[in-house]
């Protein structure tokens, strides 16, 4: 088959990552850079050989494909032209900013025949794929999302910029659907949410209970489940996997007994495995592995959780 002709909109650190793995990868070209800041489009573009626009609407009859990883508060405008025009788009996380924009994605990759994969990386995340095998009936799951103040990502509040990672990553682990949310929010050093703390519960009884903060002194990012038979404990930042497991009590013993094992997961690069699944559901006309109806989800609980946090919370 022809190489497929790729373009990145955005030409930040996550563009860049994404260009990075369109040119490595075999069967595509790395066409396109674009950006509204003219130097730094022509700066990434020239590392790749690729030719740099300002204009993600000179892309038409250029490309084939396209990542935008452009702010998230522009996801909505250039995802809807882009779907129009008939490209496939890869679109980074968040999928938009509001449940009607997602919602009109969605249609609008529906309406044109065309793939819309989102980028919620941790699903390729070697960690995650492991949990699949393990997970069974979890009854509590708690997220700490935490990192030092940066600019980037501040066009969004800290739900849409870190907890989106969680909600998907729990949302795609767990079969019940979450029936009610409380949820507070502070913003610190932006004039949006900081640091937040949401708590839902699903319908099968299970309480998630997540934090994030993008103020934090230092970089953290765990999550541990809890069920009947297990406790499951992943640092991400760590890369380490933890299981300890309850057996029943020895012969003659009163209280069961826990082993603990520590899995492996090895050299993984997600971002890679991301665009490679990307590009073979453009070539085979297949669902993505993260579909517009996934990212639909993750919004929808967004705003249920933006909602929580505006009820005034009831005095102790």
């Amino acid at each position: 088959m022809p190489e497929l002709r790729a373009a990145v909109v955005g030409a930040g650190r996550l563009g860049s990552l994404h260009a990075a793995k369109y040119a490595a990868l075999d069967g595509v070209r790395l066409d396109w850079i674009v950006d509204v800041d003219r130097e730094r489009a022509q700066t990434l573009a020239g590392r790749f050989g690729a030719d740099a626009l300002t204009d993600y609407r000179e892309l038409a009859g250029k490309t084939d494909i396209v990542t935008v990883a452009s702010p998230g508060v522009t996801h909505f405008e250039i995802a809807s032209h882009l779907l129009d025009a008939g490209f496939d788009v890869l679109l980074e996380k968040p999928m938009a900013t509001t449940l009607d924009e997602a919602r009109a994605l969605a249609a609008r990759a529906q309406r044109s025949g065309r793939i819309l994969q989102i980028g919620h990386l941790e699903r390729f995340n070697p960690a995650i794929l492991r949990l699949r095998s393990i997970l069974k009936n979890p009854r509590f799951i708690e997220c700490h999302r935490l990192a030092p103040f940066t600019e980037r990502g501040t066009d969004v509040d800290v739900v849409l910029d870190l907890m989106v990672h969680d909600l998907d990553v729990i949302l795609s682990l767990v079969a019940a659907e979450p029936v009610s949310v409380e949820a507070i929010g502070v913003a610190v050093l932006t004039d949006q949410v900081d640091v937040a703390n949401a708590r839902l519960r699903f319908a099968d009884g299970l309480i998630a209970n997540l934090s994030v903060s993008r103020v934090a002194p230092r970089r953290e990012r765990k999550i541990r489940f809890f069920q009947p038979d297990a406790y499951i404990s992943l640092d991400y930042e760590a890369r380490r996997l933890q299981v300890y497991r309850k057996s029943p009590p020895p012969e003659g013993g009163a209280y069961p007994v826990i082993s603990a094992e520590q899995i492996d997961l090895g050299e993984a690069d997600p971002l890679a495995d991301e665009v490679a699944s990307f590009v073979r559901a453009v070539v085979a006309r297949s669902t993505p592995a993260v579909t517009a109806h996934d990212g639909l989800r993750v919004i929808d609980l967004i705003e249920r959780i933006r909602a929580a946090m505006e009820q005034p919370q009831s005095a102790p």
